[in-house]
């Protein structure tokens, strides 16, 4: 691959669209992602820069990149810049382009200003920072500078199934690698934020994420034939009631700090920013929404089941004796997994008891505090680009690696930089979407970003 020294945002361009040809698709089966592709890509862009550079590989084909500046000073504090390697699936057909072409395209915006772009699967989540992180890396590497604090970047496979092989896999039996002089890890950087909110007055960061309650439920019934139903005690027939009354259920509203700011960050008349806040009245303010920001705000505010996946059934003259539905649970903060199947109990109700609930994920909500250098930092180095912008801190409503950081008492937020004019309704569009894509002028940003947050944190 050539690359072009001196551009940084030719560089990250250049390294983001080979990124995307690798297709590392992760499809949630241990032996997909094949993410050894990037991490050696990685690596060898790396390489003669001059820092200590280790891969680490959880399976085979599955291998994670750890790269070191070493700081002098055991008092200073070691940042994390993490990108994930893998990609999800795609649907060909919805595409305009090759979805793995990595191609640089030119046109224009909405508005009619020229802009370059580059297309494929990875574009927006998250190969455009693994890629912004690597160039910025390099580029401090290769100067030869010599900081206080540590640096590490760490590009990961598996984020986009949960993190079992990747970060979960480095902090159980790699966790040494992440610590700088001190022996802790103080910050890690990642996806999401760098968004523009109110025509640029406040720029998302995440600091926070839900938690993850993956819940299944087995709902069991006598087998007979199929030509005889009535009276039957059939599986499927009270799996249907269970779906039902899981999507019926309403829980209660959580509305925290965080919810107070991003609500007052919304463009909306003042009387419906009070029903916003209002849990009696906020249920009926969202369904006057967009359906988009209705789904994405009230997720914001209550923990979220949602029945996603139902298996049962052997034969169509077979009464099923046993049904599987997997349930996505997205817990609030304050939510244990008690709490979930307490209040999954109570949406069964009559039909408790012959529902038998298994857990497969269990990861409470995390939040970061905001009281920090680092988050200093990160809102002086955005206002180069939004003057007079402050950050907003965001609650996401997915999963990312952070949270396996949090739980073991590092900072970490999701950031990044991103051009005026392209908006978060947009972004957010492309995240596992069709025709997904990026601007090449929000690279040069981010490369800027990572390298200025450096030297002003580790000195």
């Amino acid at each position: 691959m050539t690359t072009s020294q001196g551009d940084p945002t030719g560089e990250a361009t250049e390294l983001l669209s080979a990124l995307i040809r690798n297709a590392c698709v992760n499809d949630g089966t241990p032996d997909s992602g094949g993410e050894t592709r990037n991490a050696e890509l990685l690596r060898d862009h790396l390489s003669g820069s001059g820092v200590d550079l280790e891969l680490f590989a959880a399976r085979p084909g599955r291998d994670s990149l750890v790269a070191r500046i070493e700081g002098s000073d055991p008092d200073a504090p070691t940042v994390v810049l993490m990108g994930h390697t893998d990609v999800v699936p795609v649907s060909p057909d919805g595409w305009s382009r090759d979805p793995f072409g990595g191609e640089v395209v030119r046109g224009t915006d909405a508005a009619g200003r020229p802009v370059e772009e580059v297309w494929g699967r990875g574009a927006i989540d998250m190969l455009n920072l693994t890629a912004t992180m690597a160039v910025a890396f390099r580029r401090l590497a290769a100067r030869g500078w010599k900081p206080k604090g540590t640096l590490v970047y760490f590009a990961v496979p598996d984020e986009e199934a949960g993190g079992t092989w990747g970060a979960k896999w480095m902090l159980d039996h790699h966790a040494e690698v992440f610590a700088g002089r001190s022996g802790r890890c103080d910050y890690v950087l990642t996806e999401m934020g760098g968004w523009p909110h109110g025509g640029g007055r406040r720029v998302g960061i995440s600091v926070g994420e839900k938690g993850i309650a993956w819940r299944r439920l087995r709902v069991g019934g006598t087998p007979g034939h199929g030509s005889m139903p009535f009276g039957a005690d059939n599986a499927v027939v009270t799996a249907a009631e269970v779906v039902r009354r899981i999507a019926a259920h309403r829980p209660a509203a959580h509305l925290d700090d965080l919810w107070r700011e991003r609500v007052a960050s919304l463009s909306v008349d003042a009387s419906v920013r009070d029903a916003l806040l209002d849990p009696a009245r906020l249920i009926d303010t969202l369904a006057a929404m967009s359906p988009s920001r209705a789904k994405l705000l009230h997720a914001c505010t209550h923990t979220t089941f949602s029945p996603n996946v139902v298996h049962g059934g052997v034969k169509t003259n077979v009464i099923p004796d046993e049904v599987l539905i997997d349930v996505d649970i997205r817990t609030v903060p304050g939510v244990r997994g008690d709490d979930v199947d307490e209040e999954l109990r109570g949406i069964l109700g009559d039909l408790a008891d012959r529902v038998e609930v298994s857990r497969i994920f269990d990861d409470e909500a995390t939040v970061s505090p905001t009281d920090t250098p680092m988050y200093e930092a990160l809102e002086r180095r955005t206002a180069r680009v939004y003057p007079g912008a402050t950050l907003l801190p965001e609650l996401i409503v997915g999963a990312t690696d952070s949270r396996f950081f949090r739980h073991r008492g590092t900072v970490a937020y999701g950031t990044g930089l991103f051009a005026p004019g392209v908006s978060f309704e947009q972004f957010a569009s492309r995240f596992h979407g069709h025709d997904e894509r990026i601007d090449t002028a929000s690279l040069g940003l981010c490369v800027d970003l990572w390298e200025g947050i450096a030297e002003d944190l580790l000195g």
